[in-house]
């Protein structure tokens, strides 16, 4: 008689994920950007224990937000500005929703969004770690898409975006507008079913007012998923 097993808390899946990514991935002396969430802090964790440890040396990191450039810091980690490096030799990040047979990806929960895309833009590689209850088969099935605005107008804005058929949703902390590390505001928006996500985020960069959104179309170049079944990499459809 088979022994039974418990199933892997989402924290846990989560954290297979990242051993995956760090053992696959990152070799010493590389440049690494640091993506934001709870997701990518399990990775930076890991990379973090293996660099005390001595298993990997030379490492010099950029960060996507401040938090996760505390924590690097909190492990003994280098964390430069994206300025003053020229390319990162691998980003990893995580993601709120996977469109499976694009890559498309919703991000930006954590705040983070425009400094992400930033890192991101500057890697040779954006590996992107999750597990299975991140992939849709269309963008916006589970989550709203964060929109950055700036502060002046964000009303204003909001109409904008509910012109292009969204509901936006100005999030707030308390009783007073979230903050991004920019100190912009994010506007949650709602859209029905995105059947073409590069064409609405064309549409939604296009709005003034808007400094950055969650959308992240052709970024994406590795998929990293732990399921039920382990940790396998997600195959891109044609």
């Amino acid at each position: 008689m088979s022994e039974s097993h418990p199933a892997l808390t989402q924290q846990e899946l989560k954290q297979a994920a990242a051993v995956y990514a760090v053992d696959t991935f990152i070799h010493s002396d590389m440049h690494v950007g640091l993506g934001s969430g709870s997701t990518a802090e399990l990775f930076i964790e890991e990379l973090g224990r293996r660099a005390q440890a001595g298993i990997l040396t030379g490492l010099v990191t950029v960060s996507s937000s401040e938090k996760s450039a505390d924590l690097a810091r909190s492990f003994g980690l280098e964390v430069k500005a994206l300025d003053d490096i020229n390319l990162l030799d691998v980003t990893v990040d995580g993601a709120d929703e996977i469109e499976t047979s694009t890559f498309a990806l919703t991000k930006g929960r954590g705040g983070a969004l425009l400094r992400e895309k930033l890192v991101a833009a500057a890697s040779t590689l954006e590996v992107i770690i999750a597990d299975e209850s991140k992939l849709v088969s269309q963008l916006g099935e589970k989550m709203p898409i964060p929109v950055e605005t700036t502060p002046f107008g964000w009303s204003h804005t909001a109409k904008r975006l509910q012109a292009l058929g969204g509901e936006p949703v100005l999030r707030m902390v308390g009783d007073k507008p979230y903050l991004t590390d920019g100190e912009n505001y994010v506007l949650d928006c709602r859209f029905p079913p995105i059947t073409d996500a590069k064409a609405l985020a064309t549409a939604i960069k296009g709005l003034i007012g808007v400094v950055e959104h969650g959308l992240f179309i052709d970024i994406a170049g590795r998929v990293v998923i732990a399921g039920k079944n382990g940790v396998y990499e997600l195959e891109k459809a044609g």
